[in-house]
């Protein structure tokens, strides 16, 4: 007993005289210099990291002043490092031929983890759709495990401090969409690669997008066919019908193809450009809009000789 005591008064008279500073000290995160060889990127990680001109100028500044803002990792199982946050600036440093990283490490849980992933991330300026598609479904299904109940679970109330709000409500309320976006949202990970990279790239509208991501794999694939073949894409109404004609069992290649050859309202003929022909004159991370500005560009240079040569 009185070992115990003496234990108890001892710690007692530590913390009596540990001052403040201290205190911050043995709470306060380190930043530390990791390799870049240790440092794994975040399993699935929803947000691409592009080539960019951005990205390009982020390189020389990390190379001229090194990285001001420190990433954020968390140490594995292993020893080795997953980055939360800071993947461009980790892709920036390879790029500007700097070894190491400057980082903060966290200790968290993996569903923590993805949480602050996600949440890190979303502060981004410009998301795509397929950005947001995956990272609200990640954030939701980790609310979920939080919580104790199954993913597939979207109305069960949740146990915590937003009380008889579900998981879905509760990420609504933080993200700042309402539910049914975060759903219209995460519907779009249940459409093929082809098809959410024309959403990406606003060739396909995203409440069209939505509906046809009721569609089934087979189904996607046989519309991404027509559209690559006619060259059009489906408006809001004919999307709810292949839509409604999927789910009765009726869709197939030939009513997809009747309906996307349908003359729409104010259709004008348009000038169509095949890929195949023009690729090979672009760099391969050029998604379409860059490829139609710098046609634009190169247009406009050949009107303005045009007119200097008829002067």
């Amino acid at each position: 007993m009185g070992s115990s005591a003496s234990k108890i008064e001892l710690k007692a008279y530590d913390d009596l005289f540990q001052t403040d500073e201290s205190r911050a000290e043995l709470n306060r995160e380190k930043i530390i210099e990791i390799p870049l060889s240790e440092i794994d990127d975040f399993p699935d990680h929803p947000f691409k990291v592009r080539i960019d001109v951005a990205m390009e100028e982020m390189a020389q500044s990390i190379k001229k002043l090194g990285v001001l803002t420190p990433a954020t990792v968390r140490q594995k199982e292993d020893g080795r490092y997953e980055l939360l946050s800071g993947h461009r600036r980790k892709k920036a440093c390879e790029l500007a031929g700097i070894d190491n990283l400057k980082a903060i490490v966290k200790e968290m849980s993996r569903d923590d983890a993805i949480i602050f992933m996600v949440d890190s991330n979303l502060q981004r300026d410009e998301l795509l759709p397929s950005e947001k598609a995956f990272s609200y479904k990640m954030w939701l299904e980790a609310m979920k495990r939080q919580a104790g109940r199954p993913i597939q679970d979207n109305y069960s109330p949740l146990g915590n401090n937003l009380q008889n709000k579900t998981s879905s409500q509760e990420l609504s309320v933080i993200i700042g969409e309402s539910k049914n976006q975060v759903y219209r949202f995460i519907r779009l990970t249940d459409l093929i690669p082809n098809i959410l990279q024309m959403t990406d790239e606003k060739r396909i509208a995203f409440q069209p997008a939505v509906e046809i991501s009721y569609l089934t794999k087979e189904e996607q694939q046989m519309l991404y066919d027509t559209m690559d073949c006619e060259d059009n894409t489906p408006s809001l109404s004919q999307a709810q019908r292949m839509k409604k004609l999927s789910a009765d069992g009726r869709l197939n290649e030939d009513v997809i193809f009747s309906i996307m050859t349908e003359q729409k309202p104010n259709q004008k003929e348009k000038l169509t450009l095949k890929d195949e022909r023009f690729n090979k004159y672009f760099p391969k991370t050029y998604t379409a809009q860059q490829k139609e500005e710098l046609l634009a560009k190169l247009l406009e240079n050949w009107w303005q000789k045009q007119r200097q040569q008829e002067r």
